[in-house]
Parts: structure tokens; C-alpha cells; sequence
């Protein structure tokens, strides 16, 4: 079943923009709604385990917003009242005690706060990564094969830390508001006439924000379209800077790449400026207030109007009211964002696992590694399949070579194989097994690939040639690098088998890496052994050295060798020959030579690969009559 049809299958209460199709929906949108239930709830379920330590980390937060309000009052009541009063020392000292006290709580709780919701929020960082780690470890191929790896990597790891930055500001901004709300509330029941006037410019201010913020949201995206596209060029020539230095593009990729980053420098620019725009805006506002009540309260004071007192306190809850405004505004663009990031994280999370193991799925043990397709029709996109009603059996420890152009469904049988995909029609028995009824594991255990392009992992090569089996011994990875040739360099390098390997084993030949994975398979001691055009990077020597240990090694094991060079498959107890997804031709090397066939006649034109043959010439030959 594809992604697409699954994607019915999810949650009921799935927003209808949340749709995970053929590919996963990795737009560059940075803006979602600004609250969007179907997130939250989500965001939600991994928040619950930490739902005390959150109450704690609010009510911190409240507290001491309560002490950011108090603070001025304190100060006014010390002005008006303590310091008018015939006991004035005395009143004096209780009021510093009390200030002592409010700081001293002040101190505590926002300590306390930022400990707390700091906590949740690296504990969030971990179990989110660990969820998606989880799930792209057992995610169907389907869905990997249709989504740009490194990009689903990059942003997802974009969109955790965006929840993240949203639940650390959305706890604070509990704090502004309140902040806020109380400034206003203070300085109306203060005075009601200075209150209103000092308040009046706060529509100015968001007049101003109503004007600014499209212009600077599509400045951030431009900003960060530019980013990408810089950040690619430079990827790309990164990777392939043998080819760029082979072709002497230094100077016109240069070019290239500096009209991108000359790009993104005034696109950053043009995002700078409307950022710094608002400062100077807010400070302008800010002034015009105080001056507001300096003005007027000043005039009040005089009037006996107003106590002195109280004008302090106008003056102090000014110059805080525009910080939880300021502050505000931040937040609606983290949770616009965050918003946008968990619709993106959450759908990845929901892509469903379309091979699984059923309720009672057996254990695979101690099979005698006979394989056989039974009518199977597959393909990996719906109405084109790339398998149509295969049907053949390979015995016990025979060795089966498919051959065929690109695209005839060589790979896709022994995927089906290791059941990487599940078959739309008939049957894939391993052991005489479903690979359905069986579990994952056990099947993995049975089944070994060795592919075209070899992938060794960080770490030393020891431990990558007993990868498949960790309680594998060091003499049972000697002697699996001895079987396939891979001692002798092995000890030549200075570490031995304790050799580190960079990122992909790069501080190796290409034909070493091919060794160590043939070790690898070895060690693994399945079997059944599936080769995909293993030999294709090695040199012709050590291809021979390799063919001669897998033919002492392959004794009692069941092979399927996936070939493209007709000189490599000679060997095999039986080649089956593939065009379009269907068997045309069956049979050891000398019977298909016999046969006249098309696997004799292409084999007799000197071709050295099917990639090599055009396609028309393929078809001509098929429905050649053999005169």
C-alpha cells in the first residue's frame, strides 16, 4: 500500500492541509497558523510526562512576574508613605527588608523557572529525536525511496528545535501577559486620567506593527530561500570538488556561487534592517510615554494632584510596559513557526509502517535456505508494476545469477527477498515460509546483501565487520577478512583491524570497503547470501581472488547474484534472464548457450554488459526468430 493510500489511515482529527502523499510534504514554508489544535494536541502528548515539573515552571513564572509588579509599588509606598511619616527610620528599614525580600523571591523563582523549563525542554529536544529516530529506523522504503534523505534530516532537525524554542518562549510569554494585563490594570487604578493618557500610544504601536510585519515576513523568507540556495551551491561543490577540479570549473562555479551569496547577503541585509527598524521605534514610543507622564504627572504633582510617589511608579511601569509588547511580538513568530515545524514533524511521525511483522509471526530458524516466487506481481508505484506473475524456485545451496538490462526488476526480486516490500500478488516463501508470516528480525538474520556501492560505518573495522553480529568473535572476523582477501591490508595499515574509519570508510580504497563488506556478509553466517553487482569496484584481480573464496564459501548456502557483466555469472548453477519485468530465459550458461537464445546471442556479440546493449536491439533480438 503506498504512503498516499495510508494517509487515510491517520489520525481523524488530522487537519485536511496535513496530508502525507508520495513524498513527504517538505515545503520551505516558515509561517503556519498561529494555533493549530492538531499540533498542540500532539505537541501535547510529549509534554504530559513532564506535567509537574511544567505547573512548577508556570507558577514560577507567575510568581515572579507578581514580584516584577510589585517592585515600583514598593517604591512608591516607601516615597508617599514611609518617608512622611513621624517614625520615617524606622519605616524606612521594615520597607528595604520588605524590597530584600521581593528581590530575594524574585531571584529564586526565576532561577527556579529557567532550571525548570530548561529541563523540559532538553528532556522534549531528547524525546522527540528519539521518536523520529525510532521511526525512520523502521519507516517502510517506500516511504525512504520516495523522500530526499538529507533534506527529511536537516529539517526535521530544524522543526525540533523550533518546538523546542516555542515551549521555552510560550511558558515566558504566560509571563508577559500577565506582565502586561498588570501594567495596565496598576497604572488605570493608580489614575485613571494619567493612566489613559500614558496608554495612548500603544495603537500607534500597532499600527506601526500592522504596517511592518508583512514587509518583514517576506524579508525573512527571502532571507532564508537565499540561505538554502547558497548553502546548496556550496554542498554540491563540496561533494563533487574532484569533478569541479577535473573540469576546471574553479573560476565559473566561483562566479556562480558568489552571485548566490551576494544574493543572500542583501536579502540578510534587507531582513536586518526591518529587524532593527523596531528598536529604535519602540525606544522612540517609550520616550513619548514617559515624557507623557513626566508632563503631565509632573503638572499633576504640582497641582497636588498626584503623589510624587506614584509618578515614580508611572515612570517605572513604563519603562517596562513596551518589554512584554516586544516580547509578544517575538512569540507570534516562534509559534507561527512552530506551528508550521510540528505540521512537518508530526506527518513524518504519522507516516505509517507498511511492512510490519503480523500478530504471530514465527521465528525463522534453521532453514534450508530454498527460495521460491510464486505468481508475484509488484511494483512501487500503483498501476506500473515492475514484476509481472514471477515465478521461479531457487534449491539449497544453489547459486542463481539474474541478468537483464536496467529497470527489468533484477534489484526488485531480492528486495522482495529480505522483504524490504511487500508483493501486490503472490507469494515470496523463504524456507518454506511466507516472508509475511515471519518476523523481521528472524528473516534479517537468514537473508545477507552485499551491495554495488559498499557502506561502512564510523568506527573501527572490527566492529563494522561484525556489524550483523555483535557476540561475533575476533577470530570469526579474521577468518571471515581471511576468506575474502581482506587480511593481508588489513594488516598492513597501522592499527590493524583497529584501524579508524572516517565517515564512509573515504580513508579506503573503494575495492578495501568492498572487501570489508563481503566480510561482513560472512560473519553474519546467513543462509542466504544476495550479491548486487558486488564485484563491480574491484580490479580484476582481486574480483578473482573474491570468486574463488565465495566458491569454498557459498557450500551450503543459497546465492542470488544480481549481474550485470556476462562474464562475471558464467560460474553460477543457473542464470535467469530478465526483460521487462518477466522470466524469458532459464538455465545454466552452457544450456542457454545451446538454446540459441537471446542470452546466446548477446552473449556471442561481445557485449560486456546488458547496460551496454541498446534497447531496440534487446527487442530485436527477442523477437527474432534465431535464422
Amino acid at each position: 500500500m503506498s504512503v498516499g493510500r495510508a494517509a487515510s489511515q491517520l489520525e481523524k482529527d488530522r487537519p485536511p492541509y496535513a496530508v502525507v502523499g508520495s513524498q513527504i510534504s517538505f515545503d520551505e514554508e516558515l509561517f503556519g497558523r498561529l494555533f493549530d489544535p492538531w499540533v498542540i494536541k500532539r505537541f501535547w502528548a510529549f509534554l504530559k510526562p513532564y506535567k509537574r515539573n511544567l505547573m512548577l515552571g508556570v507558577g514560577c513564572v507567575l510568581v515572579f512576574t507578581l514580584t516584577q509588579l510589585s517592585i515600583p509599588l514598593i517604591i512608591r509606598a516607601v516615597i508617599d508613605d514611609a518617608l512622611l511619616t513621624d517614625d520615617a527610620a524606622h519605616m524606612l528599614h521594615m520597607a528595604v527588608a520588605v524590597f530584600a525580600g521581593v528581590i530575594t523571591l524574585n531571584y529564586v523563582v526565576n532561577h527556579v523557572q529557567e532550571s525548570v523549563v530548561g529541563r523540559i525542554a532538553e528532556h522534549l529536544l531528547f524525546d522527540l529525536r528519539r521518536a523520529m529516530y525510532v521511526h525512520l529506523q523502521v519507516v517502510s522504503l517506500s516511504f525512504m525511496d520516495r523522500t530526499e534523505v538529507g533534506r527529511l534530516m536537516s529539517r526535521l532537525q530544524g522543526d525540533v528545535y523550533a518546538l523546542q524554542e516555542f515551549l521555552e518562549s510560550s511558558i515566558f510569554a504566560i509571563g508577559d501577559f500577565v506582565l502586561l494585563f498588570g501594567i495596565i490594570i496598576v497604572l488605570l487604578s493608580l489614575d485613571l486620567h494619567l493612566g489613559a493618557l500614558t496608554l495612548s500610544v500603544v495603537p500607534l504601536l500597532f499600527l506601526v506593527r500592522v504596517v511592518w510585519l508583512p514587509h518583514a515576513r517576506r524579508a525573512f523568507l527571502v532571507a532564508r530561500e537565499t540561505s538554502s540556495t547558497a548553502n546548496a551551491a556550496l554542498a554540491e561543490n563540496v561533494h563533487g570538488i574532484r569533478a569541479v577540479q577535473e573540469l576546471g570549473r574553479e573560476d565559473i562555479n566561483f562566479a556562480l556561487f558568489d552571485e548566490k551569496a551576494t544574493d543572500n547577503l542583501r536579502s540578510h541585509l534587507r531582513a536586518s534592517k526591518f529587524t532593527n527598524m523596531m528598536i529604535p521605534i519602540v525606544d522612540t514610543l517609550t520616550g513619548m510615554a514617559m515624557v507623557v507622564v513626566v508632563v503631565v504627572g509632573g503638572d499633576m504633582v504640582l497641582g497636588a494632584d498626584l503623589d510624587v510617589g506614584t509618578m515614580v511608579a508611572f515612570l517605572f511601569y513604563v519603562q517596562r510596559f513596551f518589554d512584554p509588547i516586544r516580547s509578544l511580538t517575538i512569540q507570534y513568530s516562534i509559534m507561527q513557526r512552530a506551528m508550521a515545524a510540528g505540521q512537518r514533524l508530526f506527518e513524518v511521525l504519522d507516516v505509517p509502517i507498511e511492512v510490519d511483522d503480523k500478530p504471530g509471526a514465527v521465528e525463522l530458524k534453521n532453514i534450508d535456505g530454498s527460495i521460491e516466487f510464486r505468481n508475484v506481481t509488484f511494483g512501487y508505484v500503483p498501476d506500473r508494476p515492475v514484476l509481472r506473475d514471477i515465478s521461479f524456485r531457487v534449491e539449497p545451496g544453489e547459486t542463481v545469477a539474474l541478468v537483464g538490462p536496467t529497470g527489468s526488476g533484477k534489484t526488485s526480486i531480492t528486495a522482495l527477498v529480505h522483504r524490504f516490500y511487500d508483493v501486490w500478488d503472490g507469494e515470496v516463501v523463504v524456507g518454506g515460509h511466507d516472508v509475511r508470516d515471519v518476523t523481521q528480525d528472524s528473516l534479517g538474520r537468514q537473508v545477507a546483501m552485499v551491495l554495488q556501492e559498499p557502506f561502512l560505518f564510523s568506527g573501527s573495522i572490527f566492529e563494522n565487520i561484525r556489524y550483523a553480529k555483535e557476540d561475533a568473535t575476533r577470530d570469526d572476523v579474521i577468518a571471515a577478512a581471511k576468506a575474502v582477501g581482506a587480511h593481508d591490508f588489513i594488516m598492513r595499515l597501522d592499527d590493524g583491524y583497529e584501524t579508524q574509519l572516517e565517515q564512509h570508510g573515504v580513508n579506503l580504497s573503494l575495492g578495501q570497503r568492498q572487501l570489508l563488506s563481503f566480510a561482513r556478509a560472512l560473519v553474519a553466517d546467513a543462509r542466504v547470501l544476495v550479491l548486487d553487482e558486488a564485484t563491480a569496484n574491484v580490479d580484476s584481480y582481486t574480483e578473482l581472488e573474491i570468486q574463488r573464496a565465495l566458491a569454498r564459501l557459498l557450500k551450503g548456502r543459497t546465492a542470488m547474484v544480481i549481474a550485470h557483466r556476462l562474464a562475471t555469472i558464467r560460474g553460477a548453477d543457473r542464470i535467469i534472464v530478465l526483460q521487462d519485468g518477466a522470466i524469458i530465459e532459464t538455465g545454466s550458461h552452457d544450456e542457454l548457450m545451446d538454446e540459441g537464445g537471446l542470452y546466446s546471442r548477446l552473449y556471442r556479440m561481445n557485449y560486456a554488459s546488458f547496460d551496454d546493449i541498446p534497447d531496440e536491439e534487446i527487442r530485436r533480438l527477442s523477437s527474432d526468430d534465431g535464422d
